[in-house]
């Protein structure tokens, strides 16, 4: 048993002044379903009275924790108990149970089967935070991966994400432990593997960096550049955020910092943090659903807990008071899911200024030849991370792609999106939009007025670069 585990936004202008508008901070309505690059860690550890009485504590009523849970000193394997967190985290907005495991055959190993089944009856996917337990080594860290898939890929919650390459994630807890990671390149094509840390000296081999220290959060020390070094080499950057951090019960007399949670002020500096230095993250991840012991739950927490054990409640958090406050963490989780990844339009439309005419894949090339907005015209935006965005057409399902690196025209022929199906949408400030390639930094262009297909092949913005969006 571990006693501790610590180890707003606006667009940037460019030369030409045109700012940034990344989709995932646009204005829309509220995200429909629970997103899939909002993870949150959950443990899964606790018992009859497992884990509650940590720092010498005696369940139900007086346990290792300083909030005391609506569901007082549960059982993780409760099918009921699993059956209502994951109510509450599709309700918070958040897509990836990120499950902590504590190796084959552990306690929290044995569980998996009902959180998956449990986490499918809720749109939620299963990602995994691999533990330190006794005698790990990175050799062991790729058996476990590989036992992981084996076992458990073929389950509909196993997370894979979808826009870097399938694979599954695995979030190494205290990964700087172990100094030589070379091992991880035996499971690259399947596995994100992601460090806990933000020295980019300490990643080799990984594929990704997160944080998890909530208080760590408050001030995002080395996040921008974390951010900056993900994004240049292809790694995932998930920064974690926390409402609070106290372990004083569970730790008795130590001597570790305390967050306040400020009424719910430190979740959203967490949040505006993790949004806005160096640019929007790939993932965020939330510290944590249930770590009870270190006051980091967004769980939610009993407004009347077992009297004379001095339980500290959420009373105040947002301006609520009582029973209403014992959900305002998972309220709030919602809010800034929405300002990360809303709910995207049914389809968009480009309508260039050069002709008047909607941009359409009817033929798979894109060109601005139609009068009339169709099926063929739409065109759906995925973000990407970084602010960036990719265009999936409605009229083949396939991604819009800067083909032959921006040299040849555009086309929508790709199944997946990468580099050359990455855009930046820019607001020209006179109502009408840009989109640049990032594969070469050159703004799409309606050439000849319209009448040839659109190439990405502009290093300035003009009437053949611009174009109106259109929407339901």
């Amino acid at each position: 048993m571990r006693l501790t585990r610590r180890g707003l936004l606006g667009a940037s202008a460019t030369a030409l002044g045109l700012s940034v508008v990344p989709f995932a901070l646009r204005d829309a309505a509220a995200a429909a379903g629970p997103a899939s690059n909002v993870h949150v860690f959950y443990y899964p550890w606790y018992g009859t009275y497992r884990h509650w009485d940590q720092g010498g504590h005696t369940p139900p009523t007086d346990i290792g924790a300083n909030y005391y849970p609506v569901r007082g000193a549960y059982n993780s394997g409760d099918p009921a108990v699993l059956e209502q967190h994951m109510t509450w985290i599709a309700q918070a907005g958040a897509g990836v149970v990120v499950t902590s495991w504590w190796g084959q055959g552990s306690y929290e190993d044995t569980l998996v089967p009902g959180i998956l089944d449990a986490a499918a009856r809720h749109g939620l996917k299963v990602a995994w935070h691999l533990e330190p337990y006794p005698g790990r080594t990175a050799a062991s860290t790729v058996a476990d991966i590989n036992y992981l898939i084996a076992r458990y890929g073929p389950h509909a919650a196993f997370y894979r994400d979808a826009q870097h390459g399938n694979r599954g994630a695995y979030y190494v807890f205290e990964s700087l432990r172990i100094a030589d990671w070379s091992a991880l390149a035996q499971v690259r094509a399947t596995s994100i593997v992601l460090a806990q840390t933000t020295d980019t000296s300490k990643v080799a081999n990984f594929g990704g960096m997160y944080t998890y220290d909530g208080i760590a959060a408050a001030t995002a020390p080395g996040w921008a550049d974390a951010n900056a070094y993900c994004r240049a080499n292809g790694l995932v950057w998930a920064p974690s955020v926390a409402p609070g951090y106290i372990d004083d019960r569970a730790v008795p007399g130590n001597t570790t910092p305390t967050l306040g949670r400020d009424n719910g002020a430190a979740y959203d500096r967490a949040w505006n943090n993790a949004l806005t230095q160096g640019g929007l993250p790939t993932w965020v991840s939330i510290t944590s659903f249930n770590e009870w012991h270190e006051g980091s739950s967004i769980e939610p927490a009993s407004s009347t807990p077992p009297a004379g054990q001095g339980y500290l409640t959420y009373s105040g958090a947002y301006g609520l008071t009582g029973a209403a406050a014992e959900t305002a963490y998972l309220t709030r989780t919602r809010y800034w899911v929405d300002r990360f990844v809303p709910t995207p339009p049914a389809g968009i439309g480009l309508r260039s200024r050069a002709n008047g005419r909607f941009v359409s894949a009817a033929t798979g090339t894109l060109v601005a030849s139609a009068t009339a907005w169709g099926t063929a015209e739409r065109f759906e935006q995925v973000p990407l991370g970084g602010g960036a965005v990719a265009l999936r057409a409605a009229a083949n399902g396939m991604f819009v792609c800067a083909e032959n690196a921006g040299a040849a025209a555009l086309v929508a022929n790709r199944a997946a999106a990468g580099a050359w199906e990455s855009f930046q949408l820019l607001d020209n400030g006179d109502g009408s939009f840009s989109l640049r390639a990032d594969v070469n930094g050159r703004y799409v262009c309606a050439e000849n007025a319209g009448a040839a297909p659109l190439i990405a092949n502009r290093t300035a913005v003009g009437q053949w670069e611009k174009f109106d969006l259109v929407t339901p």
